[in-house]
Formats: structure tokens, sequence, C-alpha cells
């Protein structure tokens, strides 16, 4: 059995206070109040990101062998446990390539952050952002029988041509459905999120904006208690007041933070050039094009922007994706968990990480 202890461990309730923590087989078996002195440390949910896309110069799409290795410790220096490989907007072929290697890189053994499945964030859009606006597609049952089995969460546009249809047929596989890259009325996210969507992703971004009298996907999703929304903390998606905005408007499980990391140092997303503006990876036109965002760097900005409490960003990071997901076995420090956790110091920087048990940082 193992002992994690922590001045400031993130309760169930949402608190923040002292804590010791029993593990054993991969689970949380005991959690309870100190005796005694305990490390003066945060202690938190292994961190969940619904959106990676890759980072540095590895690429989701094209990563194979070591270079999954290399996102292992990537995601762990930030305290994610569970994470989704991102593909975006791509010809099936080369899609559908990328999905194989993932379920290989899903299957390795060892304590690393847990696949959790895919995130196709496309092809069904009608905004294009950053993707490749050629490659679009309308969710036809044909289209809908070939997207990749390991699919966790696909994004689609609630405008596009059969989106009710498509929500409809993919929940009843399991998958689940956010909203996103989208010029959609208020009609439209109102009838996609009746027919199962429940979560808007990256809020703001790749979507019409908020105006007074038509409200659209954003206002919808700031205003219906019923969807999640994600959002890119790196504070040039979304401006810190406007991150403001989002925290008050949504409740507990809400607010979803996401890195929609790119590999901007292999200079390409797609076929497309990316390069780092100012911290941000960009288009050649200036698009942006994901982030280099952290998750750990996202809490912090949460905080600092004055939209949450740190115990809050952290619930943001952990039970609130975990929750979109569906993965009610993690995300909280409660008897029968996976034992997912990351230990952090008060300026929020990651100490330690266990996965299952195993301490992997």
């Amino acid at each position: 059995m193992t002992t994690i202890a922590a001045s400031h461990v993130l309760w169930p309730d949402g608190s923040l206070a002292p804590g010791v923590v029993e593990v054993e087989g991969g689970r949380i078996v005991a959690v309870g109040r100190p005796t005694g002195e305990v490390p003066d440390r945060i202690l938190a949910p292994g961190f969940v990101d619904l959106q990676v896309n890759g980072h540095g110069d590895v690429d989701v799409a094209t990563a194979d062998g070591a270079d999954w290795d290399r996102l292992d410790r990537t995601l762990l220096a930030q305290g994610v446990t569970t994470w989704l490989p991102t593909l975006i907007t791509d010809e099936p072929a080369r899609r559908d390539a990328a999905a194989a290697r993932v379920e290989l890189a899903r299957c390795r053994p060892g304590a690393r952050p847990d696949l959790a499945g895919l995130h196709l964030e496309g092809p069904f859009l009608t905004r294009a952002g950053a993707h490749d606006p050629a490659a679009l597609a309308t969710p036809t049952a044909e289209a809908l029988d070939a997207l990749p089995p390991a699919a966790a969460l696909v994004t689609l546009a609630p405008d596009v041509a059969g989106a009710v249809d498509a929500i409809q047929a993919l929940r009843s596989r399991g998958v689940r459905v956010a909203l996103g890259h989208s010029d959609a009325t208020i009609e439209d996210a109102r009838a996609a999120v009746a027919a199962g969507a429940t979560l808007v992703t990256h809020v703001f971004n790749a979507m019409s904006p908020l105006h007074h009298r038509a409200p659209g996907l954003a206002g919808f999703a700031l205003a219906d208690d019923r969807v999640a929304v994600s959002v890119i903390a790196d504070l040039a998606h979304v401006h810190p007041t406007v991150l403001r905005i989002v925290a008050r408007c949504k409740p507990p499980g809400g607010l979803v933070l996401v890195t929609d990391a790119v590999a901007w140092g292999a200079g390409a997303l797609g076929d497309r050039e990316v390069r780092l503006v100012d911290g941000v990876p960009r288009l050649e036109d200036g698009t942006l094009a994901g982030s280099a965002l952290t998750m750990d760097a996202a809490v912090r900005n949460l905080v600092d922007a004055g939209a949450s409490d740190l115990a809050s960003a952290l619930y943001a990071a952990s039970t609130a994706p975990a929750r979109a997901l569906g993965l009610d076995d993690r995300g909280t420090i409660t008897v029968g968990a996976r034992a997912d956790l990351v230990a952090l110091d008060h300026g929020v920087r990651v100490e330690a990480v266990w996965v299952g048990g195993e301490q992997a940082l």
C-alpha cells in the first residue's frame, strides 16, 4: 500500500484541505484527514486533456514508435494522466492510418498517461478555422460508419447537413459529441443538444461571435447548463475578461480546460505551414492554429485571470473533463477511483505524478 499526503488535497466537494490518500492495486482505497504533519503541497486528481494534437515537434497524426514515449513524458510533466489524441480534418486514408498508430500506442504497458480514445475534430464542420476547407464533409451514414472505432469524442458543427441524425447515431454507439467550428444559430445549437451533444469545443474559437441579437453557438453554450464548454486558457485564444465571463456563466463541471496543443515545432499542421508567433501557433495568414499551452499553465492562467479560485481551476482540469467524457472512474479523489494523482507546489508547478497508483514522475 502507498500513502500520499498533502496539506491541500482537492476533496470531492471542491474544497482544498489537508488529506491522506491510501492507494493499492491501482485504486484509491482510503481517504482521510491527517493526524500529523504532511508535505506542504497540493494534491489533485490527475489532469485530463480532451484535445491534444501534439506537442513540440511530435504530431499525433504522424507519431510512431518512440514519439509516443516523448509525448508521455511531456504530458506527465504537466500533470496529465488521461488524454485524447486529437485528429483534425484530413483525408480518410491518412486519418485511419493515424488512428491505427494511436491504437498501437494505446496498448503499451507501464505507468504512462492513459489514451482514452480518439477525439475526431472534424471533418463534419462548417467553419474551417485552421483545418483544410477542401477536406470538410457531411456526416452521411457511410461517413459515420467509416470513422475509426476508437473514437471517443467527435466535434461536429450543429449546422452541418444531417447534424441531428449524426449526433443521434454517434450517441447510440457510445461516442460523445461536441459542437464546434460553426456559424450555427441558437436554434441549430438547441437542436444539437436535444439530440445528445454535451460539450462545445474551444468556445469562442472557430465559431461566430456572440451578438446580442444573434447569440449563436457561443451564447447558447454559456446560457444552457446542459452543455459544458471547453476553453483554451492560453490568454490568446480567449481574452482574460471573457474567461471570467465564461467561468461565471457555467456551473461546476460546466467549464473544461483543454490545451488544444499542436506540434508547432514540426512547422506544419497537416499540409499547412505553422509557425510560433508571440508564443502562439499560427498559419501563414495569421489564423490561430492550436496552442503551445500545457495543462498546468492553463490552471495557472485561469486563476491569474481572476476567472477562478485554485480549487475550481483544478476541478476544470481534472473532474470536469473526466465527467464530460463519461469517465466516472477517475478525476476525483474518492475511494474506488483510479489512483491517478498530481502533486503541485504552491506556484502550481508539477512535483510528482501517479498513474494507477504507480509514480510516473
